[in-house]
């Protein structure tokens, strides 16, 4: 099937890719790649190319038997959400303390809020939507 379908919305429209295109990623045959922590992989749903770089959104996996490096830091975004699909995983928040993470459970990250990751498990898997894609981010000691 093909990634990307013709549209009849005008190209630029609200809901369109680039040129007027619904976007669409299927996870058959799909590529994680290293990313910004060297113990996860990330794979690209797309939402860059479609929203023109204003949203971004991964699927992040751990990479089995690699551990976090808990160091407080923050993010520049305008929004960051984290949907857990598989496994477990704890963070740390300045504003909310030690949270625990399982299957279906979400959380919305607060812009420039300073956080950490403690730990995870090796089956963790989850989805992250951030507002811009591209981000820079800031170590909080």
């Amino acid at each position: 099937m093909p990634d990307v379908a013709p549209s009849h919305a005008p190209a630029g429209a609200p809901g369109t890719a680039a040129g007027g295109r619904t976007l669409v990623r299927h996870a058959e045959g799909a590529e994680f790649d290293a990313g910004l922590r060297a113990f996860f992989t990330y794979r690209d749903l797309g939402m860059r190319e479609a929203s023109g770089g204003s949203i971004g959104a991964n699927v992040v996996r751990a990479v089995p038997g690699t551990h976090a490096a808990p160091h407080w830091h923050w993010h520049e975004v305008t929004f960051q959400m984290v949907y857990i699909l598989k496994g477990w995983v704890r963070f740390e928040y300045e504003d909310a303390g030690e949270v625990l993470l399982r299957p279906g459970d979400c959380v919305y990250q607060a812009p420039r809020v300073r956080h950490r990751e403690i730990e995870h498990s090796n089956d963790l898997e989850l989805i992250e939507i951030t507002a811009p894609a591209e981000f820079e981010t800031h170590s909080g000691e």
